[in-house]
């Protein structure tokens, strides 16, 4: 691992092996990530993606994708607009949003692919269960920032690093490569200088500050 993927510094040190792939783990902001080496083809990772079935009519993924929605909508003001990354075969969140009252645009480079979304900005930007699948999550969310308006907030769910990383099911999906603690966040937060909430375990709010004169 030349070089942290999330943070960028030559402090990662060899942390697991599963019989299948290694895991490092950065000494500065403590991303735990798997080698490039050791990633997916592009068509191996669609295929993987390709098993999943979540369905904007299904009760039960309304449910959990509340997780994220019900706390980021108490923070948006009327008629705010956002865009939601990674909605996979079957977009939810964006319909969940659109539904009350807050129009979002949506990208997914494999089954939605609208880079020009990424050239806007917007109020609010959303992307559940895709930090983990990053090969360059410290490039990708800044990206992501760069496309909050002053005062938006960035709403992420991926699940965070239990004390028994080698038990964990999360590693056992082969298209997650990057793997956030509660310190990662918070170096991530501190460095671009962002307010940081954790409403739930697998929740991350990040917020932009409004410029001021």
């Amino acid at each position: 691992m030349p070089t942290c993927p999330l943070c960028a510094a030559e402090d990662s040190a060899h942390f697991y092996h599963d019989g299948h792939r290694d895991y490092y783990r950065c000494r500065r902001c403590d991303l735990i990530a798997v080698p490039p080496h050791q990633r997916l083809a592009p068509d191996a990772e669609k295929a993987v993606y390709d098993q999943h079935d979540n369905r904007p009519g299904d009760p039960g993924y309304r449910a959990f994708l509340g997780r994220l929605f019900t706390p980021l909508r108490a923070r948006l003001a009327p008629g705010s607009q956002g865009l939601d990354i990674g909605a996979g075969p079957g977009p939810t969140l964006s319909l969940m949003f659109a539904e009350a009252g807050f129009p979002t645009a949506i990208h997914d480079p494999f089954f939605h692919p609208n880079p020009a979304a990424l050239q806007r900005q917007y109020d609010f930007v959303t992307a559940t269960e895709v930090a983990e699948h990053l090969f360059t999550p410290g490039e990708t969310l800044a990206q992501w920032l760069g496309c909050l308006k002053p005062g938006g907030w960035l709403g992420l769910m991926t699940k965070r690093t239990p004390p028994d990383f080698p038990r964990w099911h999360y590693i056992r999906d082969p298209t997650h490569v990057a793997f956030f603690s509660d310190a990662s966040f918070r170096w991530f937060a501190e460095t671009h200088g962002l307010s940081l909430d954790f409403p739930g375990p697998d929740v991350v709010i990040l917020g932009r500050p409004v410029k001021r004169r």
